[in-house]
Protein backbone atom coordinates (compact mmCIF):
# COMPACT_ATOMS: atom_id res chain seq x y z
CA UNK A 1 0.00 0.00 0.00
CA UNK A 2 1.83 3.32 -0.99
CA UNK A 3 1.16 6.53 0.84
CA UNK A 4 2.24 9.47 -0.12
CA UNK A 5 3.74 10.85 3.33
CA UNK A 6 4.44 14.28 2.10
CA UNK A 7 0.73 14.84 1.11
CA UNK A 8 -0.59 13.58 4.44
CA UNK A 9 2.13 15.79 5.69
CA UNK A 10 0.39 18.85 4.21
CA UNK A 11 -3.02 18.03 4.81
CA UNK A 12 -1.55 17.67 9.13
CA UNK A 13 -0.22 20.88 8.36
CA UNK A 14 -2.97 22.83 7.14
CA UNK A 15 -4.41 22.01 10.77
CA UNK A 16 -2.85 24.96 11.69
CA UNK A 17 -5.28 27.64 10.47
CA UNK A 18 -8.39 26.11 12.66
CA UNK A 19 -6.53 25.69 15.47
CA UNK A 20 -5.56 29.01 15.39
CA UNK A 21 -9.12 30.24 15.46
CA UNK A 22 -9.62 31.42 18.80
CA UNK A 23 -13.64 31.53 18.14
CA UNK A 24 -13.67 28.29 17.52
CA UNK A 25 -11.02 27.50 20.74
CA UNK A 26 -13.66 29.27 22.91
CA UNK A 27 -16.39 26.95 21.57
CA UNK A 28 -16.06 24.37 24.33
CA UNK A 29 -18.96 21.00 25.61
CA UNK A 30 -17.53 18.89 28.49
CA UNK A 31 -17.10 15.45 27.71
CA UNK A 32 -16.73 14.75 31.36
CA UNK A 33 -14.73 15.67 34.52
CA UNK A 34 -11.65 17.75 33.46
CA UNK A 35 -12.48 15.93 29.61
CA UNK A 36 -13.36 18.92 26.95
CA UNK A 37 -14.00 19.17 23.79
CA UNK A 38 -13.99 22.40 21.49
CA UNK A 39 -14.58 23.32 18.26
CA UNK A 40 -11.54 23.54 16.75
CA UNK A 41 -11.40 19.07 18.00
CA UNK A 42 -14.03 18.88 15.40
CA UNK A 43 -13.33 20.87 12.76
CA UNK A 44 -10.11 19.58 12.42
CA UNK A 45 -11.04 15.72 12.57
CA UNK A 46 -13.77 16.55 10.04
CA UNK A 47 -11.59 18.36 7.88
CA UNK A 48 -8.71 15.28 7.89
CA UNK A 49 -10.84 12.36 8.27
CA UNK A 50 -12.89 14.15 4.75
CA UNK A 51 -9.59 14.35 2.93
CA UNK A 52 -7.68 10.97 3.73
CA UNK A 53 -10.95 9.51 2.54
CA UNK A 54 -10.31 11.20 -0.85
CA UNK A 55 -6.64 9.99 -1.00
CA UNK A 56 -7.15 6.88 0.82
CA UNK A 57 -11.19 5.46 0.83
CA UNK A 58 -10.26 2.64 2.01
CA UNK A 59 -8.11 3.42 5.24
CA UNK A 60 -10.89 3.30 8.33
CA UNK A 61 -9.88 6.25 10.56
CA UNK A 62 -10.17 5.46 14.63
CA UNK A 63 -10.79 9.49 15.65
CA UNK A 64 -10.90 11.13 19.42
CA UNK A 65 -14.46 12.52 18.21
CA UNK A 66 -15.76 8.96 16.83
CA UNK A 67 -16.81 5.51 17.56
CA UNK A 68 -14.18 2.76 17.78
CA UNK A 69 -16.27 -0.13 18.03
CA UNK A 70 -16.78 0.20 14.14
CA UNK A 71 -13.04 -0.67 13.36
CA UNK A 72 -12.01 -3.69 11.84
CA UNK A 73 -8.45 -4.29 13.52
CA UNK A 74 -7.08 -6.78 10.33
CA UNK A 75 -7.27 -3.67 8.46
CA UNK A 76 -5.69 -0.28 7.82
CA UNK A 77 -6.46 2.91 10.17
CA UNK A 78 -5.92 6.05 10.43
CA UNK A 79 -5.52 6.86 14.44
CA UNK A 80 -5.97 10.31 14.54
CA UNK A 81 -6.38 13.15 17.67
CA UNK A 82 -6.99 16.23 16.12
CA UNK A 83 -6.09 18.29 19.01
CA UNK A 84 -4.10 16.27 21.99
CA UNK A 85 -4.35 19.04 24.70
CA UNK A 86 -7.59 20.33 24.69
CA UNK A 87 -6.90 21.99 27.85
CA UNK A 88 -3.84 23.54 27.37
CA UNK A 89 -5.62 25.19 23.40
CA UNK A 90 -8.36 26.51 25.82
CA UNK A 91 -6.00 28.18 27.92
CA UNK A 92 -3.75 29.35 25.35
CA UNK A 93 -0.97 27.50 26.62
CA UNK A 94 0.87 26.58 23.46
CA UNK A 95 1.03 23.04 24.01
CA UNK A 96 -1.39 21.50 21.88
CA UNK A 97 -0.52 19.04 18.73
CA UNK A 98 -2.17 17.11 16.01
CA UNK A 99 -1.46 13.57 16.55
CA UNK A 100 -2.27 11.37 13.22
CA UNK A 101 -1.00 7.58 13.02
CA UNK A 102 -1.20 4.91 10.26
CA UNK A 103 -1.80 1.65 11.77
CA UNK A 104 -1.12 -1.19 8.74
CA UNK A 105 -0.30 -5.01 9.18
CA UNK A 106 -0.78 -5.33 12.93
CA UNK A 107 1.67 -2.20 13.46
CA UNK A 108 2.13 1.66 13.63
CA UNK A 109 3.85 2.56 10.08
CA UNK A 110 3.59 6.07 10.09
CA UNK A 111 3.48 8.40 12.79
CA UNK A 112 3.31 12.62 13.09
CA UNK A 113 2.87 14.69 15.58
CA UNK A 114 2.40 18.57 14.67
CA UNK A 115 2.71 21.51 16.97
CA UNK A 116 1.79 24.58 15.54
CA UNK A 117 2.09 26.70 18.18
CA UNK A 118 5.72 26.03 18.03
CA UNK A 119 5.44 24.89 14.28
CA UNK A 120 7.41 21.58 15.08
CA UNK A 121 6.10 18.15 13.19
CA UNK A 122 7.51 15.47 13.95
CA UNK A 123 7.36 12.32 11.70
CA UNK A 124 8.48 8.84 11.39
CA UNK A 125 8.19 5.90 8.88
CA UNK A 126 8.91 2.53 10.00
CA UNK A 127 12.31 1.96 9.35
CA UNK A 128 12.79 5.14 7.87
CA UNK A 129 14.18 7.17 11.43
CA UNK A 130 12.21 9.40 13.12
CA UNK A 131 12.31 13.70 12.15
CA UNK A 132 11.53 16.58 13.79
CA UNK A 133 11.04 19.47 10.49
CA UNK A 134 13.52 17.62 8.51
CA UNK A 135 16.42 17.07 10.95
CA UNK A 136 16.84 13.58 11.78
CA UNK A 137 16.30 13.46 16.30
CA UNK A 138 17.79 10.61 18.59
CA UNK A 139 17.05 10.17 22.36
CA UNK A 140 19.05 11.00 24.93
CA UNK A 141 22.51 9.44 26.26
CA UNK A 142 21.05 9.18 30.12
CA UNK A 143 22.11 5.94 31.86
CA UNK A 144 19.95 6.58 34.84
CA UNK A 145 16.91 8.14 36.55
CA UNK A 146 19.15 10.20 38.51
CA UNK A 147 20.80 11.40 35.78
CA UNK A 148 17.53 12.11 33.92
CA UNK A 149 14.43 14.46 33.81
CA UNK A 150 11.46 12.52 33.26
CA UNK A 151 8.61 13.84 31.76
CA UNK A 152 4.90 13.10 34.15
CA UNK A 153 1.17 12.60 33.05
CA UNK A 154 -1.43 12.92 35.58
CA UNK A 155 -3.92 11.50 33.80
CA UNK A 156 -6.87 14.37 34.75
CA UNK A 157 -9.55 12.37 33.67
CA UNK A 158 -9.04 10.02 36.75
CA UNK A 159 -8.65 11.58 39.69
CA UNK A 160 -8.87 8.48 42.00
CA UNK A 161 -5.54 7.67 40.54
CA UNK A 162 -3.53 11.32 42.06
CA UNK A 163 -2.66 9.00 45.45
CA UNK A 164 -0.42 6.39 43.86
CA UNK A 165 0.35 8.41 41.06
CA UNK A 166 1.68 11.40 42.98
CA UNK A 167 3.58 9.25 45.25
CA UNK A 168 5.36 7.07 42.56
CA UNK A 169 6.23 10.96 41.30
CA UNK A 170 7.23 11.87 44.15
CA UNK A 171 10.05 8.87 44.50
CA UNK A 172 11.11 9.90 40.67
CA UNK A 173 11.62 13.41 42.02
CA UNK A 174 13.95 12.99 44.65
CA UNK A 175 15.70 10.72 42.81
CA UNK A 176 16.24 12.73 39.51
CA UNK A 177 16.98 15.73 38.27
CA UNK A 178 13.60 16.79 37.83
CA UNK A 179 10.34 16.59 36.37
CA UNK A 180 8.02 18.04 33.42
CA UNK A 181 4.59 17.88 32.64
CA UNK A 182 3.08 19.19 29.21
CA UNK A 183 -0.53 18.46 28.94
CA UNK A 184 0.05 16.69 25.67
CA UNK A 185 1.09 12.85 25.70
CA UNK A 186 2.05 12.86 21.91
CA UNK A 187 4.32 15.55 22.54
CA UNK A 188 5.69 13.85 25.09
CA UNK A 189 6.77 11.58 23.78
CA UNK A 190 8.14 13.33 20.85
CA UNK A 191 10.31 15.37 22.99
CA UNK A 192 11.59 12.34 24.44
CA UNK A 193 12.27 11.22 20.88
CA UNK A 194 14.14 14.61 20.50
CA UNK A 195 16.39 13.42 23.58
CA UNK A 196 14.45 16.97 25.63
CA UNK A 197 13.64 14.16 27.94
CA UNK A 198 14.38 10.99 29.32
CA UNK A 199 11.34 9.24 30.23
CA UNK A 200 7.61 9.45 30.27
CA UNK A 201 4.40 7.88 32.17
CA UNK A 202 0.82 8.13 32.39
CA UNK A 203 -1.90 5.50 32.93
CA UNK A 204 -4.94 4.74 30.69
CA UNK A 205 -4.07 6.47 27.44
CA UNK A 206 -6.14 6.17 24.44
CA UNK A 207 -4.87 5.14 21.55
CA UNK A 208 -5.00 8.36 19.56
CA UNK A 209 -3.03 9.63 22.76
CA UNK A 210 0.27 7.70 21.86
CA UNK A 211 -0.10 5.40 18.45
CA UNK A 212 1.94 8.29 16.64
CA UNK A 213 4.63 9.34 19.03
CA UNK A 214 5.09 5.88 20.08
CA UNK A 215 6.60 5.03 16.34
CA UNK A 216 8.39 8.26 16.38
CA UNK A 217 10.63 7.13 20.12
CA UNK A 218 10.62 3.70 18.60
CA UNK A 219 12.58 5.15 15.51
CA UNK A 220 14.60 7.21 17.49
CA UNK A 221 16.05 4.69 18.99
CA UNK A 222 13.53 4.75 22.40
CA UNK A 223 11.45 1.89 23.72
CA UNK A 224 7.23 2.40 25.04
CA UNK A 225 5.76 -0.44 26.75
CA UNK A 226 2.83 -0.81 29.41
CA UNK A 227 4.58 -0.43 32.89
CA UNK A 228 5.54 -4.05 33.22
CA UNK A 229 7.63 -3.78 30.34
CA UNK A 230 4.30 -5.46 27.78
CA UNK A 231 4.40 -4.34 23.98
CA UNK A 232 1.74 -1.71 23.32
CA UNK A 233 -1.32 -2.50 21.30
CA UNK A 234 -1.87 0.82 19.70
CA UNK A 235 -5.59 -0.06 19.33
CA UNK A 236 -6.52 -0.69 22.55
CA UNK A 237 -5.78 2.11 25.75
CA UNK A 238 -3.00 1.26 27.25
CA UNK A 239 -0.73 2.14 30.66
CA UNK A 240 2.26 4.00 28.71
CA UNK A 241 5.87 3.96 29.96
CA UNK A 242 8.06 5.44 27.37
CA UNK A 243 12.32 5.84 28.03
CA UNK A 244 15.41 6.47 26.05
CA UNK A 245 15.71 2.91 26.79
CA UNK A 246 18.62 2.81 29.33
CA UNK A 247 16.47 3.85 32.12
CA UNK A 248 13.81 1.54 31.15
CA UNK A 249 13.82 -1.37 33.36
CA UNK A 250 14.73 1.56 36.34
CA UNK A 251 11.42 3.04 35.88
CA UNK A 252 9.44 0.22 35.65
CA UNK A 253 10.67 -0.50 39.10
CA UNK A 254 9.57 2.40 40.56
CA UNK A 255 5.48 0.75 40.09
CA UNK A 256 6.26 -2.26 41.26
Amino acid sequence: MYIDTEQVKSLVYRAKDIIFDKTLAHSIKEKGRADFVTAVDTEVQTMIERELHGLYPNIQLLGEEGARHLIDPDGSVWILDPVDGTTNLIYDYKMSAVSLALYSGGEVVMGIVYNPFTDEMFTAEKSKGAYLNSEKIHVSQAASVSEGLISIGTSPYEKERADRNFEVFKNIFKLSLDIRRSGSAALDLCYLAAGRTDGYMEQNLKPWDFAAGMLILSEAGGTATDYSGNTLNPLQNSDVLASNGKIHRELIEFWK
